[in-house]
Parts: C-alpha cells; structure tokens; sequence
C-alpha cells in the first residue's frame, strides 16, 4: 500500500512542477494550433488589411448572401455620387413579386401597386438579408441585374481581385433564379470568392462608407410601414444584442446561407478601440449547430484580440542596426547618421521574436551632396518581422518608412575638398 501512494506523491508533485515551471505552456500550444471548424476563415485588421489569421483564406467557395455587402457597396457609391437618393422609388419587375414570396428564401414581400424607396430596399437587404429586394436595388443602379453583375466585377477587379466570380446580386444560387440568371452561367452556379476576398469587399464598404455600421448593427426594424408589405424585420446576425451569441462589440456585418456555402458570416468587431474583420465560411457544425458560424466567429475574435497586437518597434529618431549612416559629397562631414521620420508600429503576435526584422529601405536619390538640412529624406523602405508571412489582402502593403538626416551637413570649405582631391589621388 505505501508503494502506490508514494509514487502518487511523486506523480502530483511532477504536475506541480510542471504547472510553476510552464504556467502559460497549454495556452500558447493552444494559440499556436488554433483552427476554426470551418472550411475557409480568417482574420484582419480593419485599417492596413493585415492578415493575423489565414485558414485555406485564398480557396475560392461560395458566398451566399454575403455578396450582399458589394451590392450595398455600390447602390451607397451611386448615392454619393447622387445618381441615386435614397427617397427615389424602385420599380419592382414582375418576376421580383414572385420571388419576394418564396418563402424557402429570406425575402420582404414586395406588392404589386407599392412603392418602395431605395431606403426601404437598402435596409431590408442589409438587415434581412432580403433578396427580391437586393435585385431590385440592383436593377435601379443599373438597368439590369446583370449590368449590376457587370459593375460588380469591375469593382472587384479595381481592388485587386483576379478573376471575380460573380454571376448575381443577391448570392442566390442560379436555381433559385429561373430564367433570369446571369448571361453565360450554369443553371446551378452562384457567386464564388475566397476569404480574403469578402474581408476586402468588407474592409472597403466600412472604410468607404462608416454609416453602414449604423443599419448593420440594427437588430429589428419594420419595412414598409404601413403598406400590405408591413414586415418586422430581425437581423440574421445573432451576435447583435439580443442574439443568442451576443458579443460585445460586433456591429456587422452579413451572413450567408446556400446549400453550396453553407453557413457564412462576415464579421466585424472593435475592442479596445481595433476593429478587425473576420469571415468564416461553411461552419463545420452547422447541420447539428444552428449558431456554428457564429460561435467560431466568437473564437476567431479572441484569438485575434488574445493574440495580437501593435508594438513600436523602433521609435521615431531612433536608427535602425542596417542603415545607421549614408555617405556625403562635399560636406564637412563626410558621412551623417541616419534616423525614423516616425515610430516603427507593427502587428505582432504573441511568441513571435521581434528582433528577428527584415528592412528593405531604396535611396531616393542617388548621391547626397552637401549643403544638407536635418530630417533630408534619404530612404524609404519596410520593415517587417521574418517570422511574419500573412500579408495583407487585396492589394494592400507593408507600411512604407522613412529615413532622414540626423542632423545639417554643411559644404567643406574649399581648401578641405582640395586636400580630400589630393588624398584621394595619390590613393589610387
């Protein structure tokens, strides 16, 4: 009997140890491994584009109604450009009846003989998520759906997106369309993206245009009010207040819901004053987990926010160990350090070694000759961290540095150039 307690003894006090000598050990294999159960998912930051979480991100597959976002992009363009305003009436196609009566499809009914305002079809679509309504607004910008189609791409392309598949306005699937799909398209086809590439059309329609934050977040408003359209109408995101996964924070922004895509959900979130944007696609779990997508969208938030985050690495004035000076012509001084116009702020993550930098700095010109002022841009270049190989979506970079002088160089006098001559003759 005393055998196996003390070999118990000697077990506890080994997990003892272990606990004291590497108390953050599990929750660093635990960030290091994390995935989300999800076949595409990932993770930026709102402002530069940053990647900080990339899973099969550039994979192209179906978005669903998260095409949504580019459609409300565009219709928000023409309004500010005042080819629209937002008490202009919509005309409602024949077809667009119909289908605003499936009910196998998120839809506000639209009736024959009602009008409907570009506002009123802008938040049903936004909110609901509504597709008959989507259409129509497309219709309105363009003449057709398919010339919206059109601009859709185009405005992909100009962001820095190859080969756009975009075949509708709403994210509905071809099926779901009739006769009335996109020129060229297969009778099963809908609109295909990778991650990365909703997070763009995200970061720009909340970039672009912030007041859209202020019908995403709403969590329940009437359409049509006081016509037989009369529809209350409750957000589909349920990480809203008042949802079921309710997260402090989150404002937008649109999920997406085919049998091809699954279940989808671009979202956005600011914490301690970073907004970032994540996009989850086809949630693993969603047959047996109504709220999948929205539980590994929670995840995928606090991985980001427990993470990462923005460190000064170098602080403006300060000289970076690969370029500390650069030759001078003529000057009385034949060299001058180099230093940061401005702090160097990087997003890092937890464990990574911030020592452990690349730069990459050009000359802007390409010999200094003196007389020189103090801050005479010299280089402009990046700085970025090895262990770093995320990127940033679209056609977003590294930001870009500059090194200045130091401090003033003056001319050498005349004598002292003629001595440097003499000495630089007998030299060679």
């Amino acid at each position: 009997m005393k055998k196996p307690k003390i070999f118990a003894l000697f077990f506890v006090l080994i997990l003892l140890f272990n606990t004291l000598l590497f108390p953050f050990g599990s929750k660093a294999l635990a960030a290091e491994n994390f995935q989300v159960a999800a076949k595409a998912a990932v993770s930026v930051d709102a402002t530069t584009g940053k990647v900080l979480f990339d899973q099969n991100a550039d994979e192209v597959l179906p978005i669903a109604s998260m095409t949504k976002m580019l459609t409300l992009y565009l219709v928000l363009e023409a309004v500010k450009e005042k080819k629209l305003s937002w008490n202009d009436t919509v005309p409602i196609e024949d077809y667009l009846y119909e289908l605003s009566t499936d009910t196998a499809l998120s839809n506000v009914p639209l009736v024959k003989g009602t009008n409907y305002t570009v506002k009123e079809l802008f938040d049903a679509s936004a909110i609901y998520s509504a597709n008959a309504a989507a259409i129509a607004l497309a219709t309105k910008v363009s003449g057709s759906e398919s010339g919206f189609v059109d601009l859709m791409r185009k405005k992909l392309l100009s962001w820095g997106v190859k080969d756009p598949h975009i075949i509708s306005a709403s994210g509905l699937n071809n099926e779901d369309l009739g006769t009335h799909i996109y020129p060229g398209s297969a009778a099963n086809d809908e609109n295909k993206l990778s991650a990365k590439s909703v997070a763009l059309i995200a970061q720009h329609l909340i970039t672009d245009y912030p007041e859209i934050l202020e019908v995403t977040k709403t969590t329940s408003k009437v359409f049509a009010a006081g016509t037989p359209s009369q529809t209350e109408m409750t957000t589909w995101d349920w990480m809203l207040p008042g949802g079921q996964y309710y997260k402090e924070g989150v404002d937008g922004l649109k999920t997406g819901t085919t049998d091809l895509a699954g279940e989808c959900f671009a979202g956005t979130i600011t914490k301690n004053n970073w907004r970032i944007i994540t996009v989850v696609m086809n949630a693993t779990n969603a047959q047996t987990d109504a709220g999948a997508r929205f539980v590994e969208t929670g995840k995928l938030m606090d991985y980001t926010y427990d993470n990462w985050e923005k460190k000064i690495l170098y602080k403006k004035g300060s000289t970076l160990p690969t370029d500390k000076k650069v030759t001078v012509n003529k000057g009385k001084n034949t060299s001058v350090p180099l230093v940061l116009k401005e702090d160097v702020t990087l997003f890092t993550r937890k464990g990574m070694d911030i020592k452990n930098v690349k730069s990459q700095f050009k000359e802007t010109t390409k010999e200094l000759t003196a007389p020189l002022g103090k801050n005479t841009v010299v280089k402009t270049g990046t700085i970025q961290l090895k262990e770093d190989t995320l990127g940033y979506i679209g056609t977003q970079k590294a930001p870009t540095y500059t090194l200045v002088t130091k401090q003033k160089v003056e001319k050498a006098n005349f004598f002292v150039l003629l001595g440097r001559s003499i000495k630089s003759f007998f030299s060679k």
